[in-house]
């Protein structure tokens, strides 16, 4: 018999508004806090102490618009967040400063969230939606100098890039980049070639989030039906059609796969959060708390497995927070 799912550990409140994303960095050494990070509609970014539960710093650097990436760079100091005020910024939070150090001004209007890769100690790529509609643009951080425009080729019609991975293979060869776009595909980029290295129509509607394991060259994306499309990378770096695996309600807002790949969690517009294990697919736990759309879910990256945890952030201003490991 299934287990009953599990209540929240414990649940963030707060933030004021609807919760677009959250970012974990828990990996430090003590004394080190382990911390969430999420940014919110009404423009400010919050840093939840993980000991307290309660918000150390509010940091406001996008004009009150909606933030809806943020990432840290390497430690907890260094942060990258992304607003609709079409600015990604660069913050440097050592010894208690709460102001943007660098920007970058994207001049796209879409929902897009930039992915960044760590490409050497200090070096970060990061992909995000270009100001011309069709484009993703690859620069380099934190000398914000270009290094490639992705154009489709004239007539694809893909329509805008939705969502983004960045990814190398081990043993840190050339750098690739996942895109899903409006009109239901995911495409494979090779960046120092800036051309096209494959297509696959995985949705009838736009892809929502994406997100891939490198080690078993196979990814996952989400739109606004009712399917997964699970899909693989086969030698010749074609994608192909895995699986498809079909939910109960339509729309999926974010997908993320725990580290250790072994399971992932989908956040729903259903207002629930799904759990399954990554292998086969097989559902593991429907977790029910929150009273509106999930637009995000989170892995922690706590050293100790059985210290990690899922956070999932939604339209009703609440963070939920949920201790899985023990139950997977």
């Amino acid at each position: 018999m299934a287990l009953p799912p599990p209540d929240p550990q414990f649940v963030l409140r707060g933030t004021s508004a609807a919760v677009h994303t959250l970012h974990f960095n828990c990996g430090g050494q003590e004394p080190d806090v382990p911390i969430l990070f999420s940014g919110s509609e009404n423009g400010f970014i919050h840093v939840w102490n993980l000991k307290t539960h309660r918000v150390d710093t509010a940091l406001d650097g996008h004009g009150r618009r909606s933030v809806y990436c943020v990432e840290t760079m390497g430690s907890k100091d260094r942060l990258l967040s992304q607003g609709r005020d079409q600015r990604i910024c660069l913050w440097d939070l050592a010894e208690g400063r709460t102001s943007v150090m660098d920007s970058v001004f994207t001049e796209n209007v879409g929902f897009c969230r930039c992915s960044l890769l760590k490409v050497a100690q200090g070096r970060w790529l990061m992909a995000m939606a270009a100001k011309a509609l069709e484009e993703v643009q690859v620069l380099e951080l934190p000398s914000k100098t270009s290094v490639c425009t992705l154009k489709p080729e004239v007539g694809a019609k893909l329509g805008m890039p939705m969502c983004l991975k960045l990814w190398q293979l081990s043993g840190g060869s050339q750098p690739l980049l996942l895109a899903g776009y409006e009109d239901g595909s995911v495409v494979l980029w090779n960046l120092s070639m800036g051309k096209a290295l494959s297509q696959l129509v995985c949705h009838p509607e736009p892809v929502m989030s994406l997100d891939f394991d490198s080690e078993k060259a196979k990814g996952i994306s989400g739109s606004s039906e009712k399917v997964l499309s699970i899909w693989s990378l086969n030698e010749q770096q074609n994608l192909q059609v895995y699986r498809t695996h079909e939910l109960v309600n339509p729309g999926i807002s974010d997908i993320t796969i725990r580290p250790d790949k072994k399971i992932l969690a989908t956040a729903g517009w259903d207002h629930r959060i799904r759990i399954f294990g990554w292998k086969k697919m097989k559902p593991l736990a429907v977790l029910d708390f929150h009273t509106a759309i999930v637009h995000c879910v989170s892995f922690s990256d706590h050293k100790n497995p059985r210290e990690r945890l899922l956070a999932a952030g939604s339209k009703d201003h609440r963070i939920s927070v949920w201790s899985i490991y023990t139950q997977t």
